[in-house]
């Protein structure tokens, strides 16, 4: 269609019997209208075409969200900045995977300039913990722990406040960029990273950001799950998918909207998370949502 038709299509939204169809076909044209309808939106007058406008807009966003959701996990899901950036996305349909990857980028070059050859595993995790916790003071969001906004990305690197998550997943990833050998870990109600050194005479560890990068051990988290009274399972040990990462964050953004009352939203994540979820996976997530 030529942009002449494009404007000419969204004018007939004014007409309300004719609406429902053109607005079935508007959704058929994808993102690339998107402009128009924002620039009809600019010039309308009605509070309730730009209602009609706005939720035109947000349907083809969603549907472009869950189309790339779909390429991210068939592709193997490896990049997790990619993944966390897609549900950023949700709420943010503008966020800038590269502004949150220079900003990833920045935080990676500070901590290697601390780091030395041969540096005990200990050692490179206070390093991580300096630049982190100390030079940027990241730190937990208690007031307001189930605030959406503690699972958006570009927000937890703007206000260095975040739920154990998505601190562990800025953390993860500046470390991955550093060839540290760190991975997240599955707790129940609280999620963690795992140290596991190639030198098997070093014992793995665990990483806790929620508490300024805390070091634990094995019997730590014996112990945590003890008082959880749950029986021990290996997936609070060992290391998780980056699907896996995902699949809870977005089950955090879910649960948040719910605590907000925005039920129509949190049914909307349910779809994006169940993109991600399929047999072999939803047992294993089931017993690891926060709290």
């Amino acid at each position: 269609m030529t942009n002449k038709e494009i404007k000419a299509l969204i004018s007939l939204l004014d007409d309300p019997e004719i609406a429902p169809q053109i607005q079935d076909r508007i959704q058929t044209l994808g993102e690339s209208i998107i402009p128009f309808l924002e620039e009809s939106w600019e010039e309308s007058l009605d509070p309730q075409q730009q209602q009609r406008l706005e939720d035109l807009i947000h349907n083809l966003q969603f549907d472009g969200l869950q189309q790339r959701l779909r390429v991210w996990r068939d592709s193997g899901s490896e990049n997790l900045l990619e993944g966390m950036w897609l549900l950023n996305s949700y709420q943010y349909p503008d966020a800038d995977l590269q502004a949150l990857n220079r900003a990833i980028e920045q935080l990676r070059f500070e901590v290697w300039t601390l780091l030395r050859p041969e540096m005990h595993p200990a050692d490179q995790i206070q390093a991580l913990n300096s630049v982190f916790f100390r030079t940027h003071k990241f730190a937990a969001n208690t007031q307001n722990f189930h605030s959406p906004a503690n699972s958006m990305l570009h927000l937890v690197l703007e206000t260095r406040r975040g739920n154990p998550l998505t601190l562990c997943v800025i953390y993860l990833l500046v470390a991955q960029r550093l060839e540290l050998p760190l991975y997240g870990v599955n707790l129940p109600n609280l999620f963690v990273l795992t140290y596991r050194p190639k030198d098997r005479t070093v014992l793995p560890f665990y990483i806790n950001c929620f508490n300024r990068g805390l070091i634990l051990s094995r019997t730590d988290i014996e112990h945590y799950v003890a008082q959880l009274n749950l029986s021990s399972n290996d997936i609070f040990f060992d290391p998780c998918s980056h699907l896996d990462i995902v699949r809870r964050a977005l089950r955090n953004l879910m649960l948040s909207f719910e605590k907000m009352q925005e039920p129509a939203k949190a049914a909307e994540v349910s779809k994006l998370l169940a993109i991600l979820i399929d047999e072999s996976g939803a047992a294993t997530d089931a017993a690891t949502e926060e709290e």
